[in-house]
């Protein structure tokens, strides 16, 4: 009893200190401030990490929302023992010959057989409607977010002049607009990692669950640092190509290639333009050079002013890919344009 009580009390001691290590004022703010100044007064309302709880409700109501999106009952092929059999040892294609003895031992058409065959065939795959189901509403949400995400911040005097992103930091108060932005933002891509497993399975599954991760986990740290001007900036610009992408996606699966083939073309230049051109130019360029015009050395500021920030590393994920998600990229190229000349060019840039 004793040492089970010595080693429950030394848990929550060593608990508490890495706790007070990992909030140490010096790690995350600059000379002079403290934690103290970040509390909600006078009606100016602070980033907290207690707020980020929320995700975790909201994710479920995604996925409810989701599951009644995707609701539609699929054709399932009869019971039929005979046919089962057949299907199950035999082949999943029976010739015309076999088609014609299995209708006369169990009593349907040819057709019907047929029929039967071809429903049975597809319970073992996922259906292109599932496909095409699952792109929609990654799509919806995309472009509702970039819509809303613009809307949050197109009145923003940062949005225009990228100094007053850094102004103040890090006492700048949130407004209800970004609040609500990083929330949902957060919220739907921790329903997407809880209902992987459940989706269609693709070669590129370890790499979507490191994406989803690490998205999740650079969200929340620049949320705790305040990085929120910025943050939503970035969150903004990977919406506008990711609503795309999904759009070729529907468009693919519905055998609609030649509309297909054009929406990825506005895809490949939108997704070229804004991690290559757009993320160096502003974003990066607002997060080396200001930063150090306005605060002394502290801890956090190689993450705030350098390439190691989380908003750069957000930003740059698509651009400087690691190898496995090089491949999974290229997969995505491939599976909607192979083996089109745009395919080829595609592969290449992501190279």
């Amino acid at each position: 009893m004793f040492l089970l009580s010595f080693s429950a009390g030394l848990g929550l001691s060593l608990g508490s200190t890495l706790y007070d290590y990992f909030w140490w004022e010096r790690l995350w703010l600059p000379v002079n401030l403290t934690w103290a100044d970040l509390e909600d007064r006078d009606g100016r309302v602070y980033a907290k990490a207690s707020d980020l709880y929320i995700t975790l409700p909201l994710a479920l109501l995604f996925l409810i929302v989701r599951y009644f999106f995707e609701l539609k009952t699929r054709l399932r092929a009869p019971p039929n023992a005979t046919l089962e059999h057949f299907y199950l040892t035999s082949g999943k294609q029976p010739k015309q010959v076999e088609v014609e003895l299995l209708s006369r031992q169990s009593g349907l058409s040819g057709r019907q057989v047929e029929c039967w065959f071809h429903r049975r065939r597809n319970q073992d795959r996922p259906s292109l409607l599932k496909k095409f189901r699952e792109a929609s509403w990654r799509f919806t949400f995309y472009l509702i977010a970039f819509i809303a995400g613009m809307g949050a911040i197109v009145d923003k005097p940062w949005f225009y002049d990228m100094k007053k992103v850094w102004e103040g930091y890090p006492i700048q108060s949130t407004i209800p607009s970004q609040y609500w932005y990083y929330m949902i933002e957060l919220s739907f891509y921790w329903s997407l990692l809880f209902i992987i497993a459940s989706d269609v399975k693709r070669k590129d599954f370890k790499e979507w669950i490191i994406h989803h991760v690490a998205t999740i986990i650079l969200i929340s740290f620049s949320w705790f640092a305040s990085y929120i001007r910025a943050g939503t900036l970035i969150m903004a610009l990977h919406d506008s190509s990711d609503y795309l992408l999904e759009l070729a996606k529907m468009f693919n699966y519905a055998g609609w290639k030649n509309t297909c083939n054009n929406i990825f073309i506005i895809f490949a230049i939108v997704f070229i333009i804004t991690p290559l051109v757009i993320l160096p130019s502003w974003i990066l360029h607002c997060s080396l050079v200001y930063p150090l015009e306005l605060y002394p050395a502290f801890f956090e500021r190689p993450f705030l002013s350098g390439p190691g920030s989380p908003l750069a590393i957000r930003g740059t994920l698509c651009a400087c890919l690691s190898p496995p998600l090089k491949v999974s990229l290229k997969r995505y190229f491939c599976d909607i344009l192979h083996p089109t000349w745009l395919c080829k060019i595609c592969v290449l840039l992501a190279g």
